[in-house]
């Protein structure tokens, strides 16, 4: 059994060719962060006939069996990208959305401070900080 058939059984979930193909596309993607629509336009762009109401469902059982983290940074365009378990932040670009993953323990160190002047145990958080990448074209939107 290949390694992705092996990850989606071990999840609970049945081995089905899109199921594959999504779980491949994460693997081997150059940006960690996906949308349903950047999945959708993968594998249609690879061969596949898949529909994107299909790539949504998949996503989402993903998250749901703890494969993929789901956030939304601009509010209604969520992103997935695979789970590995160890916690992280994210800089976000308003301009193009590029999404870069950062994790600093002075920071974490401070949040858990904040918490605790406040009567707060953190179970767990997210943080993403909004900016301008360095983009060429990002910055001059910026000006």
């Amino acid at each position: 059994m290949n390694t992705q058939a092996h990850i989606l059984k071990s999840n609970g979930l049945k081995v089905t060719l899109p199921r594959l193909k999504v779980l491949e596309i994460f693997e081997h993607s150059p940006h960690s962060h996906l949308s349903a629509d950047e999945v959708y336009r993968k594998l249609v762009d690879g061969g596949s006939d898949i529909g994107i109401a299909t790539v949504y469902r998949i996503l989402m059982q993903f998250a749901d069996a703890g494969m993929l983290r789901k956030s939304s940074f601009d509010g209604d365009r969520a992103v997935f990208e695979l789970e590995h378990g160890h916690h992280h932040d994210h800089l976000v670009c308003v301009h193009c959305g590029k999404v870069v993953e950062f994790f600093n323990p002075l920071i974490e160190e401070q949040q858990n401070l904040v918490a605790q002047s406040h009567g707060f145990k953190l179970l767990e958080h997210t943080m993403a900080l909004y900016g301008v990448c360095d983009s060429a074209d990002c910055k001059n939107k910026a000006k």
